[in-house]
This record gives structure tokens, sequence and C-alpha cells, in this order.
């Protein structure tokens, strides 16, 4: 039927079996190729075990390089914490050394107490020149750990990243992109010692750009003096000072620390009684006294003698001041009231016309100002009432937080994960009687201060928790309730305090007034409740024993509540 088939079977068989024959020898190479990749796959996965141990190996070195690495930033932050405090030492003895140095004059013991400040300052500053070589040996520790981290996190990379080192030139060139890879990485590690700007502090408020270094300069200790009625021991306290000779009350007033006036109230003052019946007038008149605090310093302390009470404020001079400032946050005014003579006395009876003399616009600071004059009543008046380091206390009570400074607020930030950001108190106003008392001041004004970007959402809510959670459930919803009430105005970090006009109809009763009636004082005295921004708001429950007068009103509306509900009706 198909007679070309048989003609050309023999052929068709022999092709057919000469491919058969490649098939089976490529059949064999291919065997013979599997094989071979097999013992390649076994051998490559032998190697990469090898690598995975040595991967974890190098991981727990990167571990404890890291521990070490934190156990030196631990170190060098304690440092800098001794160098701070030296160098606020420093700037006491200076200032005492200047107060001395205008008093060379009056005598050889003053002089010697001169001597002895210096050879403290040369001691303090010996120390802090050791401080500072300390510093620089952590540095250059802390630098070699960096390297080997650096080192380690390279070897890591170019092990998991192939398993054949390349060639000489490459292997660098891979080598160099890696460490400048790691080194961002570094850099910008959530975990580094971040490096704030001391130089130039960055503030939302234009009044904290004047916050600078070197000046009047406090550590977190204030010094108590003695009272300005008891300075000299020559001067009998049982003589009225009316009585006092004119050599007296130069002395009193050198002691004092209106030093500068004593040349003209030799030339005018016949004795104590010349100052008491004296009018303000006459203070810049005779004695040259153009500056109104230094009137106003001068007219307390003799309004003073008469009573022959000691008040608690007249214990703490104006070197106490400048360290008080320190404490609630806003060293930036310390020149101010050093060179006013701001005392404890005067504290309790500044104005706000006197906090715009003294240069502070900022509505904040007056109002920082005005909640830790009111801590200070509180405590009556005592110069350690102040907390300025962590406790044993885990969870403080609103009445524990209102005695915070501003360096105290410092480290509960640092606790709560938000270290990076607390350098940007400094020079704020910011104190725990600031957050307790201040209704209008929130989360949000906290956020504002430490400069967190509103697109920053999960650190403000972060924020917004741990602030809720510091102050009490109940003061944040009083916190709440006031920011949501009508005609509410949002507490803003650039808003300016403007000083009182009086008006036309005032000028008539002008002269019809006393001093003391028409101060505006910027925490009033002896109120039971708390006058933060023009409304008189008691303090909750929360805050009890921040302030006896508001603990017996706390008190007694309790018990007007109890009788109130013992003589209502049953059902």
């Amino acid at each position: 039927m198909f007679p070309w088939l048989w003609e050309n079977f023999d052929s068709i068989c022999e092709s057919y079996q000469e491919r058969l024959s490649r098939l089976e020898e490529d059949k064999e190479s291919l065997i013979l190729q599997v094989s071979v990749l097999t013992d390649q796959v076994e051998a490559q996965w032998a190697q990469i075990s090898n690598l995975q141990s040595s991967l974890v190996e190098h991981q727990q070195k990167l571990n404890s390089t890291e521990e070490m690495l934190q156990q030196e930033l631990l170190h060098r932050t304690s440092l800098e914490n001794q160098k701070q405090n030296l160098l606020g030492e420093v700037s006491y003895l200076k200032l005492k050394l200047a107060d001395m140095e205008g008093k060379q004059g009056h005598g050889a013991e003053r002089q010697h107490k001169a001597e002895g400040l210096v050879k403290e300052l040369r001691i303090l500053k010996d120390k802090v020149e050791h401080l500072e070589d300390q510093k620089l040996q952590y540095e250059r520790q802390l630098t070699a750990t960096k390297v080997k981290w650096v080192l380690i996190i390279i070897i890591i990379i170019v092990v998991s990243r192939g398993f054949n080192i390349p060639s000489l030139p490459t292997f660098r060139y891979i080598i160099s992109m890696y460490f400048q890879k790691v080194l961002i990485y570094f850099y910008t590690h959530p975990y580094r010692l971040r490096r704030t700007q001391s130089a130039g502090l960055q503030a939302v408020d234009p009044d904290l750009s004047q916050f600078r270094r070197g000046g009047l300069r406090s550590t977190a200790g204030p010094r108590l003096t003695r009272t300005p009625e008891s300075y000299d021991s020559s001067r009998d306290m049982n003589v009225p000072f009316s009585q006092w000779t004119k050599e007296q009350v130069c002395g009193w007033l050198e002691d004092y620390g209106l030093g500068q006036y004593v040349n003209l109230t030799r030339q005018w003052v016949e004795n104590g009684q010349t100052l008491l019946s004296a009018t303000p007038q006459d203070f810049e008149k005779e004695m040259g006294m153009k500056n109104p605090l230094h009137r106003k310093k001068l007219q307390l302390a003799l309004k003073a003698f008469p009573t022959k009470v000691i008040e608690k404020s007249s214990q703490l001079d104006y070197i106490w001041v400048t360290r008080w400032l320190d404490d609630i946050g806003l060293p930036q005014y310390k020149d101010h009231f050093h060179e006013a003579r701001v005392d404890g006395r005067m504290i309790q009876y500044l104005t706000v016309n006197d906090l715009l003399t003294l240069k502070v616009t900022s509505q904040l600071h007056h109002l920082s100002i005005k909640c830790a004059i009111h801590v200070l009543h509180a405590n009556k008046f005592n110069p350690n009432c102040l907390r300025r380091r962590p406790g044993e206390e885990k969870q403080p009570s609103p009445s524990e937080v209102v005695q915070w400074s501003n360096h105290r607020v410092m480290e509960w930030l640092r606790a709560v994960d938000l270290a990076e950001f607390a350098p940007n108190l400094r020079g704020s106003g910011v104190h725990g009687g600031l957050i307790i008392l201040e209704p209008r001041f929130s989360s949000e004004t906290l956020a504002l201060l430490l400069n967190i970007p509103p697109q920053k959402t999960l650190l403000r809510r972060h924020l917004a928790t741990a602030f809720s959670t510091l102050v009490g459930h109940q003061a944040t919803q009083e916190k709440r309730e006031y920011g949501n009430a009508t005609g509410h105005v949002p507490l803003t970090t650039t808003a300016k305090v403007k000083p009182k006009k009086l008006g036309f109809t005032q000028f008539s009763h002008l002269r019809k007034r006393k001093p003391d009636e028409c101060a505006d004082y910027i925490c009033p005295i002896d109120s039971g409740a708390v006058t933060l921004n023009g409304v008189s708001r008691l303090p909750s429950t929360a805050l009890r024993g921040c302030s006896p007068a508001s603990d017996r009103q706390a008190a007694k509306r309790e018990l007007v509540g109890i009788v109130a509900q013992a003589n209502s009706p049953k059902l």
C-alpha cells in the first residue's frame, strides 16, 4: 500500500536509532549535571548555615555594643548636669563677687571675704576644667564605640548581601558606600543623644529669643539670706527705725541692695524718720531713685518696720529671686530682676505694669509668674517648696505636680519618651504650677512650646495621653469644659500683655485712691480662690494640699453639701 515506506524502512530505523542514542547521551549528561548541582547546592546550604550562625554572633555583639553606647550616653548626660550645676555655682559666686567689689571701701573684712570667694571661684573653675577633660575623654570613647558599631553593621550587611568577596577595588567601594549609609542612619537614629541648640534657643515666642548664655545664672538650690531688718548687728532692732542715725540708715540701704543711693542719701537724710515721712517723689528727687521698682522696694521695706512683724517673704533676697526664675523656667529675665533688686517681699506685690517694666511682655510668662507666686503663697514662701528632681513616687498627684520646677517637668518629658523635645522648654516658663493652676494650659499649648509639628499626630496624641495622666481626670475634665465654654480665648505662645491705660473719668479719682487700693497685683494676696485670666476659679478637690486657704474653701463647700443633702426631703 505504501511501497516507499518499505523501501526506506531501514534508513528510517537507522535515523531513529541515532536519535535515541543521542537522547541517551543527553540523559546521562543531564544526570551528571544534576548530581554536580546537587553537590553545589549542599555546599551552598552549608555555607548559608555558617553565615547564619555568624550573623547571630554579630547580632549579639551589636546588642552588647549598643548597651555600652547607652551607658556612655547616660554617663555623658550626668557629666553635663554636673557641669551645668558647677557653672551655675560659678555664676553665683561671680555675682556675689561683684556685690563685694562694690563694697571694697567699707572694711578689710569684706575684702577678705571677696578673696575667699575668688579662691572658691578658682577651685570651681578647676573643677569645671576637670569635668571638661572628662567630657572630652568620654566623647573620644563614644566616637570609638560608634566606629566599632558602624564596622560591625558593615560586616553584617556585606555578609548578608553576598557570599563571594569581589575584587579589592570593588570591595573598597562597597565598604565606603555602606559606611556613608550607616553614618547617615546613626545620626538619624531615635536613640542617639540629641544635640540641643544651646547657643541659640529656638522659641515660638519672640520673647524667648532674649534668653542668652552668661549674665546671671543660678543653680537649682536657692540660698536664704538675712532679713533687711537684721543685717547689721550694731543696729538695735528694739530701737524704732525713726530713731536710727544717718550712718545706720545708709548702712541698711547698702545691705538692702540699694547702695548706689547712699551718697545722696547721706546728704539728705538726718535720721530714719526722714525716710519714713518721705514720698516716692522725694525718693526720686532727693536720692536720685529713677527706677520705680527701687522706690517700691524701699517703700515696702519702710512700711514693714513699724509693724515689727517679719514676713516670711522678706527672708528671700534678690539673689534668691534669680534662682527662683531659673526654677520656673524664665532665666532670660534674671538680669532685669537683678537690676531692679526684686526680692521675695516684692514678688507678692508685683503688678502687671511692674512686669512690663521688667521687660516681661508675654502673656504666657505673666501667667507663669502668677501661678508661681500662688505656689509660694500656698507654701508660706518656703524657699525649697519647688521640686527639682524626680522622687520615689510612681504616679504623682496634682498637689505634688503643682510644686514641680521647670527642670522637673523636663525630667517628666524624658520619662514619657519625649526626651528629644525636653530642651525646648528652657526659657518657656512652664512649671508644675502653670500646668495645674492655669485652666487654659492644655496639651496643645505644651505641644506648641515643645515645637512638635502638627503633622506628627501620633506624637501629639501620646503627649495628650501623658498630660491627662499627669494632671488627673478631674483637672483634665475642667480644662476641657473651660476650653469649650462660650467666649473662651485659647492660650497662645505669642500673645502680648499691654499696659492698662487710665480713662478720662478715672483721673478725678486717682488722687483720692491710696497706692494699695489702685495696685493691680499679678497674684492677689490671701485669696481663697485662684484668680486666673480675670476669672475667679476655685481649685478642684484634686488640688487639695496645694493651698491651705483652698483646702478650707473646699472643706466648707463639702460641709455645705452634706448639710443640704441631710435636710433634703426623702422620697
